[in-house]
């Protein structure tokens, strides 16, 4: 237990940016620039039917209060746009190649290298209480790796006490699916510790960030707790699903966490009861993700280096019907947790 506390009082002393937060530590004083923030969003009426077709325009951002300028814009798989100050396309037809920088200041960069591509993570449970069912699991993890045809690339990882990157991102679906096929059940369940690394490695990468979870009950050893982590891939914009068992959906606290940790994020947590949920749940996912809005916007000048609220709604009577789904912040400033992938494993690996 002493030992637990005092890994636990060392994480939080470590810090670990979000990838559209840079931090410049020249002075005494911490200066904290925030460039492109990028939202996944989803539109759907009251029966869970996506909407699709919407403009620029239909959509209002505000970050605390403050109403922004969306600067790019896709749906679905098609490229994203680039906006110009009244929120129309911008003579440029796309963002490919069109030099993009902060407001504040800060080295170019291409709207195309910050906005465009996929990067799906697969976060597979392979701890003791995969023994039943696995192959089913497996079955259904490489069925829906298989079906995201449009995902630029995809990343398989497993765990059960310490985490495993069975196969880096990569857009060949057959290594990702040989992975697959590669992983054992074993020890008992890090989860939290696990997805704090996978969003860690996600945050490194431009484009939509995706992180899809199978997990088959609840947490009995990590030491990071659930609402860092949470928060920590709201400031990276990283979207969690979960699909988890019968097993979880019967302990509660698991699945108020789950819950709680999609919502914020902007994804969506599943409970499955047998093999066919699961593969119906992937498949919900995937559907989700060829649905989603992507929109971004440089933050306007804003004092506050704590958290951010972000609102997204829909603008017009007949739009506000529907139902808006992405995270609901982030922090413009250091986390919790060290850029250092090596330090952060040796602090929440075991023995």
């Amino acid at each position: 237990m002493v030992r637990k506390c005092l890994l636990c009082v060392l994480v939080l002393l470590v810090l670990l940016p979000g990838n559209h937060v840079v931090v410049a530590q020249d002075s005494p004083n911490l200066r904290v620039e925030v460039n492109l923030v990028q939202l996944n969003v989803a539109v759907t009426d009251k029966n869970g039917n996506y909407i699709t077709g919407l403009r620029p325009k239909d959509f209002a951002i505000t970050e605390d209060g403050i109403r922004e300028t969306t600067a790019t814009f896709a749906e679905g798989n098609e490229p994203a746009v680039r906006l110009n100050e009244s929120g129309d396309q911008d003579s440029a037809a796309n963002a490919t190649g069109d030099s993009a920088k902060a407001p504040s200041g800060g080295a170019p960069e291409t709207l195309d290298s910050l906005v465009n591509g996929a990067n799906v993570f697969v976060l597979f449970d392979t701890s003791d209480y995969m023994y039943r069912g696995f192959v089913f699991a497996q079955d259904a993890i490489t069925e829906f790796i298989r079906s995201l045809e449009r995902a630029d690339r995809i990343a398989f990882y497993s765990y059960s006490r310490d985490l495993s990157r069975v196969a880096p991102l990569t857009a060949d679906r057959s290594q990702v699916v040989r992975a697959v096929r590669s992983t054992v059940a074993g020890d008992q369940a890090a989860l939290y510790n696990a997805l704090l690394l996978t969003l860690k490695d996600a945050a490194q990468n431009t484009g939509r960030k995706v992180v899809v979870v199978f997990s088959n009950g609840p947490d009995n050893s990590s030491v990071v707790p659930p609402e860092d982590v949470a928060e920590f891939a709201q400031s990276a914009g990283v979207s969690i699903y979960m699909i988890s068992t019968r097993t979880a959906q019967l302990e509660p606290m698991s699945t108020t966490v789950f819950e709680r940790m999609t919502a914020a994020t902007g994804g969506k947590a599943y409970f499955a009861k047998n093999w066919k949920d699961e593969k119906a749940a992937f498949a919900s996912i995937r559907d989700d993700l060829a649905h989603l809005y992507s929109l971004s916007y440089y933050p306007k000048s804003n004092t506050n280096t704590g958290w951010r609220a972000i609102t997204v709604s829909l603008v017009g009577d007949q739009l506000k019907k529907y139902k808006v789904r992405t995270r609901n912040g982030y922090r413009p400033r250091p986390s919790r947790f060290s850029t250092e992938g090596k330090a952060l494993s040796s602090l929440i690996s075991p023995e």
